[in-house]
């Protein structure tokens, strides 16, 4: 009897540190998505900044082909 008690209380603590592992695991994996999404965003605002820079070049370089 003491010896099934002692193997549910290793089958307990054993659940208790898997539980732990993935609750890690879990914070681990939201604190990546975020830092992907945060870095997902620079991406999105860079290339509307380089799609404007590009727009604004294009507009110059035609002004002075129209001013030759």
């Amino acid at each position: 009897m003491d010896g099934m008690n002692d193997r549910l209380k290793e089958l307990g603590e054993r659940t208790d540190d898997q539980e732990l592992r993935a609750g890690s695991q879990e914070r681990r994996a939201d604190s990546q998505q975020e830092r992907t999404d945060v870095r997902q965003e620079r991406i999105d605002l860079a290339a509307r900044e380089l799609a404007d820079i590009s727009d604004r070049l294009q507009a110059a370089a035609q002004a002075l082909r129209d001013a030759i």
